[in-house]
């Protein structure tokens, strides 16, 4: 019987191969990327590129030939039917006549929409100009606009009656707007972000937990079409379709050509804790982030609705929005923590 060898093994290397030691080894490759937010970014893409020239040409001739033709068949069914049956022909009558009433009545919402909006950005620009130039009788023109924007609401009343009695006491511009800013803003402030907050935990919360292609950025657009209508109701604006698909596109514009439609290394920091919960569920971390960046969304949309530009009231905190929305949802909230 042989003996058996019980001592270590030597394998002899190649010369010209180095020897590695595991604390010079590289790093695992990580295969799985961070989230990205592309729900987001791809809604955001969509709604800020404008149209090309010959594709609206082809709608607007559409439209019309469709419209033309649509009138074409309606008076020829109801002159026909009053040919043939004067009871059926004139109720056709009168129906066409109610209905052309009712496209008149949504066309006249339309434009109030569209002259409301031109309103809220007219008394903006107003304010920045009374701000920049200190004059005071400006200014005072400017609240003037502002107290008969809002001279119909009742939830403004306390303000009201409170401006009116200590603003002619105040005799210097920016101190006149911003107690306008204080009486007024403040309390439309706290229910717009109640708007944003809610559509961030409704973005997040479709993107963590639908599987589903495309889901997320429909989500994503209609959440975000109906925070920006809202927002803008709250500040005074109307909800018409077209005055929101412009606002909408001109808040997307203004995002994408600053860039805070991307996502950086702040935004996951500061949110997602250094990128953690990311690397525990990818789907997660997508829904954290398209959250951030429909709070991004909102706090934009509130610039541009707002009639006064932010200067005492403090501008709402993207990162402190999503904490508030999210709470309960990707993070366990502390012990003794409060609610604001």
């Amino acid at each position: 019987m042989s003996e058996r060898k019980t001592g270590p093994v030597l394998i002899q290397l190649d010369e010209d191969e180095p020897v590695v030691s595991p604390a010079e080894a590289p790093p695992v490759p990580d295969d799985m990327d961070g989230p990205s937010g592309q729900a987001m970014q791809t809604m955001a893409a969509l709604a800020a590129r404008p149209p090309p020239r010959l594709a609206r040409w082809f709608w607007r001739l559409l439209a019309a030939l469709f419209t033309f033709g649509l009138s074409i068949w309606a008076w020829d069914f109801v002159t026909g039917l009053i040919e043939r049956n004067q009871v059926l022909g004139y109720a056709a009558l009168g129906l066409t006549g109610l209905f052309l009433v009712v496209c008149a009545a949504i066309g006249l919402r339309e434009w109030a929409a569209l002259a409301r909006l031109s309103r809220l950005d007219r008394i903006h620009q107003a304010a920045n100009e009374a701000l920049a130039s200190g004059d005071l009788s400006a200014a005072r023109a400017v609240t003037a606009r502002i107290t008969a924007l809002y001279a119909g609401r009742a939830d403004l009343n306390w303000a009201h009656d409170r401006f009116a009695r200590q603003s002619p006491e105040i005799m210097d511009a920016e101190g006149l707007l911003g107690f306008a800013e204080a009486e007024y803003l403040a309390p439309l402030d706290t229910a717009a972000t109640r708007e944003v907050e809610a559509a961030a935990r409704q973005v997040a919360t479709i993107t963590a937990l639908v599987p589903i292609a495309l889901a997320d950025v429909f989500t994503a657009l209609t959440a975000n079409l109906r925070m920006i209508r809202r927002i803008a109701e709250v500040y005074g604006g109307r909800g018409g379709t077209l005055g929101s698909w412009r606002l909408t596109r001109a808040v997307f514009t203004h995002l994408v050509a600053t860039g805070a439609v991307a996502v950086g290394d702040d935004l996951i920091g500061s949110i997602a804790g250094g990128g953690v919960l990311s690397k525990v569920s990818r789907r997660f971390g997508e829904g954290l982030i398209n959250g951030a960046l429909t709070a991004r969304v909102g706090v934009a949309a509130m610039e541009v609705c707002r009639p006064l530009p932010f200067s005492r009231g403090k501008r709402p905190s993207v990162t402190g929005l999503v904490q508030r929305a999210l709470a309960g949802l990707f993070a366990r909230r502390p012990s003794g923590a409060e609610s604001k």
